[in-house]
């Protein structure tokens, strides 16, 4: 049993220890290696990762072959392609693991059947999607309102727990930057 998962959906509907039972079977427990690929673009989405431990990042490659990251998840965050796996049609990211990884995984035809099974955990699921939305609404607004300086530095204060473990290419894929104007950056700060 994950006690790490029950936790987490106690912070925000009500399971008990005996449903937590039944809940956590509809789960597969994943181990993944740093780099290790998790979901294809071009793949049919039919996961949903929550991550125990680790790192994940989603991303897509450019029509100039450039990845850009659009999302990470750390440790008690969730991860899937969520239009993808709503309509059960393929996607058009990749989900890679940053760094060694510990997760759960669930499939969209167990989802619905625990969504049936347990009711509440319609609210669970939909607060962890406004959570998400909400976090890509503010994203989009830093990339208007900041510059490029600010929105790296706003970044890294406001979210130390990702700038001290993904790596700064990373980082700078996430935020629309090259890697050498973050080290440009960096560098300016320190002097």
């Amino acid at each position: 049993m994950s006690e790490q998962l029950f936790a987490h959906i106690n912070k925000f509907v009500t399971v008990s220890n005996e449903d937590f039972q039944r809940i956590n079977s509809f789960f597969e427990s994943q181990s993944v290696s740093k780099k290790q690929i998790l979901m294809e673009a071009g793949s049919p989405c039919d996961q949903n990762y929550f991550v125990l431990r680790g790192c994940l990042h989603m991303y897509f490659t450019s029509e100039k072959g450039v990845e850009r990251t659009v999302q990470f998840a750390i440790d008690n965050w969730w991860m899937t392609d969520g239009l993808a796996y709503l309509n059960q049609t393929r996607t058009d990211f990749n989900i890679q693991a940053v760094e060694d990884t510990e997760l759960l995984s669930i499939s969209y035809e167990k989802q619905e059947q625990l969504l049936k099974e347990f009711p509440q955990l319609e609210r669970y699921f939909r607060i962890m999607y406004q959570i998400g939305y909400g976090s890509s609404i503010m994203k989009m607004k830093y990339l208007f309102d900041f510059s490029k300086e600010e929105i790296y530095f706003h970044f890294t204060e406001h979210f130390p727990e990702f700038a001290q473990r993904v790596p700064q290419y990373l980082i700078a894929s996430f935020l629309g930057l090259t890697p050498e104007y973050v080290s440009e950056i960096r560098a300016k700060k320190r002097s």
